[in-house]
């Protein structure tokens, strides 16, 4: 497994891979101890995938990228994978509330597990559940905090 610390336009972002494929992005805090980002590991697969998860992230903060094709792998229970994948599929620069992201699973009741899904998503950004909004419209919660899922969605309305 190999980690990197990456400097985004909305913060630090810590990029894990393992066996070649993503598996982990995301927020670090300026205080979280240092010695739980280790450098990347010499291991080929990891640093290609790591490198293009950097290019496309860098791409995709420049309004240039809307689909990541970095290889990646979700890891959690079937149901939070389940959730996951149906976030991919939520188009760019829209937005869906937890209530339909639970019709979209074939789910219509589970909208708090829908949520608590979200909230332990593994591959931030990439995986974009910063794209789902209350029921009523307004942002709600985010692991990067509000003004970056703010900042996420104006960048892809902008690049639209």
């Amino acid at each position: 497994m190999a980690t990197l610390e990456y400097e985004s336009p909305i913060g630090k972002l810590l990029i894990t891979a393992h066996n070649g494929k993503i598996i982990g992005i995301n927020f670090t805090m300026d205080d979280a101890p240092k010695a739980l980002i280790a450098p990347i590991e010499d291991d080929i697969d990891n640093t290609a995938v790591m490198k293009q998860c950097i290019s496309e992230l860098e791409s995709y903060f420049q309004g240039n990228l809307r689909e990541f094709t970095v290889p990646m792998k979700l890891i959690g229970t079937d149901f939070r994978i389940h959730v996951w994948k149906a976030l991919i599929t939520i188009p760019y620069g829209e937005t869906i509330n937890y209530k339909e992201l639970a019709i979209k699973i074939g789910n219509p009741k589970a909208s708090r597990a829908v949520g608590g899904a979200n909230h332990h998503n593994p591959i931030n950004i990439i995986v974009p559940c910063h794209r789902v909004i209350g029921a009523s419209g307004k942002l709600t919660g985010y692991g990067g905090g509000l003004p970056n899922k703010e900042f996420l969605l104006a960048l892809e309305k902008r690049s639209m």
